[in-house]
């Protein structure tokens, strides 16, 4: 058995976790002497009493290392380790961060600069389409949207990334072969073909009220900031935002109707000092030194994804502030594909209006 086959029964064990786990390879070096420690030595170990130490100690009848990583295999999932290159640089960060991550999908270097969304699974029309939007934005502007893949907010805020072609990784509470809710499927689909779906949980866990807050430190975690769209005083977001100022990570507020429930978490996150979210620049301007650009390296954007319309109006737009009318007389477009390729442009921060109706190449 390799140590990393090793590492892989321990997150199999019920009850040892990444915190124990790490523990246990501080005391005997390497996962497999763990495996191979008498009871007496596993009892040493702080936080591992005479129960754990006899999980430990049975692994063998308790643990079904072949069928787990054939499962893998046939899923078309990874394993990643905390010292693979693939493994989330900002999570390595963290307090306790996961031994294992099952992937299905890739995870970039570039997915460094990440933002996380978050909010409320009962949600309203307003917070979808907040979601949605910000998404849309940041993705288009090269962030990658790192979300739960939960109902509503998260659900939202996935699909703005997509919409934009943008990366978006989705974080489960669950084992990774397990869709919840279920309509989210082929969401779950198109998300590890646009960038990843990960946990840390093994196959076939399903999800508690563990394991849902479990998942929230791994979205703040490996994220540069936390964006919190909508949430009553006790949706579980708010955790995940706490986890993230705990981890000395930015929290972002989006304000909502002053007589929406849905609204008085954010409010509350904005009074105890989160930044007021309105679009993504309240974002991006909180990051000056992303590997984005600096101000004489302008930000690498994702120009390939342009439609041959929005590219056409970029190619003739530059800083001086223009008006509608010109910008039609100068691409020879219908003034409908104009207004419409205009927005796109500003959804994707590539322009800018001005007062006046007048327009400009960011």
């Amino acid at each position: 058995m390799t140590p990393r086959e090793a590492l892989v029964v321990l997150i199999l064990l019920e009850g040892i976790g990444p915190i124990r786990t790490r523990q246990l390879l501080e005391f005997f070096g390497v996962a497999t002497k763990v495996l191979e420690a008498p009871l007496a030595a596993l009892r040493r170990v702080k936080g591992i009493g005479d129960d754990l130490a006899s999980t430990i100690r049975q692994w063998e009848t308790t643990t079904d290392l072949a069928g787990e990583l054939k499962r893998v295999e046939e899923f078309g999932a990874r394993l990643i380790f905390q010292e693979d290159d693939e493994y989330p640089e900002l999570l390595r960060e963290i307090y306790d961060p996961p031994i294992v991550l099952y992937v299905k999908g890739r995870l970039l270097p570039e997915d460094r600069n990440s933002i996380s969304m978050v909010g409320a699974r009962r949600t309203t029309h307003y917070g979808q389409d907040t979601a949605r939007k910000l998404a849309y934005q940041l993705a288009g502007a090269g962030i990658t949207v790192v979300s739960g893949g939960a109902r509503g907010i998260d659900s939202a805020s996935h699909q703005g990334a997509l919409s934009a072609k943008g990366r978006t990784l989705a974080v489960l509470g669950t084992g990774i072969n397990i869709v919840y809710p279920a309509e989210n499927a082929e969401l779950y689909e198109r998300i590890s073909e646009n960038g990843a779906v990960l946990t840390q949980f093994p196959f076939n866990r399903k999800g508690d009220k563990q394991s849902f807050p479990i998942r929230n430190r791994i979205v703040a975690g490996m994220t540069l900031g936390t964006v919190v769209v909508e949430a009553d005083l006790k949706s579980g977001s708010l955790i995940t935002a706490n986890m993230a100022a705990d981890n000395n990570r930015q929290v972002f507020a989006v304000p909502g109707r002053v007589d929406s429930p849905q609204s008085r978490g954010c409010h509350n996150l904005i009074r105890e000092g989160a930044v007021l979210c309105e679009n993504a620049d309240d974002i991006l301007a909180e990051f000056e030194n992303l590997a984005l650009g600096q101000a004489d390296d302008p930000p690498n954007l994702p120009l390939a994804n342009l439609t041959e319309t929005e590219q056409k109006i970029l190619d003739v737009l530059d800083a001086t502030e223009q008006p509608i009318d010109t910008l039609i007389d100068r691409t020879g477009l219908p003034v409908s594909s104009v207004s419409v390729a205009l927005l796109g442009l500003e959804m994707k921060r590539l322009a800018k209006q001005l007062p006046g109706k007048l327009f400009a190449r960011r």
